[in-house]
Parts: C-alpha cells; sequence; structure tokens
C-alpha cells in the first residue's frame, strides 16, 4: 500500500516538473531558484527542474516523430 502512494506522489512530482518546463519552454518563466538561500535545497531545486526539463523534450521529440501528431502553424 505504502509503494504504491510513493509511486503515486513520483508520478504527481514528474508531471510537475514537467509542466513548469513546457511552461518555461514555451513562455519563458520558470520558478525563481535565486530566492532559496540553502544551498543544498536549490540544487534539489535545480536537479528536479532539469527532470523536467529532461522528461519534456523526450515528449516532445516523441510527438515530433509520431505519425500521430501534426505541426499546426501559429495564427497571428
Amino acid at each position: 500500500m505504502a509503494l504504491g502512494r510513493l509511486f503515486h506522489y513520483a508520478f504527481d512530482a514528474i508531471i510537475v516538473s514537467t509542466v513548469l518546463a513546457g511552461v518555461k519552454k514555451n513562455s519563458g518563466f520558470s520558478p525563481d531558484l535565486n530566492q532559496i538561500t540553502n544551498p543544498s535545497l536549490k540544487s534539489a531545486a535545480e536537479t528536479y527542474l532539469g527532470f523536467g526539463e529532461t522528461v519534456f523534450g523526450m515528449i516532445q521529440g516523441s510527438a515530433v516523430n509520431s505519425g500521430y501528431f501534426t505541426n499546426h502553424p501559429k495564427k497571428d
């Protein structure tokens, strides 16, 4: 029971990190890590957000190479 809950929380954390990476990629906005004063906590946050960027890149690469997705030009 506890192991299932751990996997659920880990998956949720990955989703949040990936969404934050998508926001950064599309808008340029990201969490301000300079406000974190604890060096080990700041390093953990950088690692966490970096993992989200890696996952986002893998998902984006899969979508680009998939036949199920198409490119729609942006309308002005």
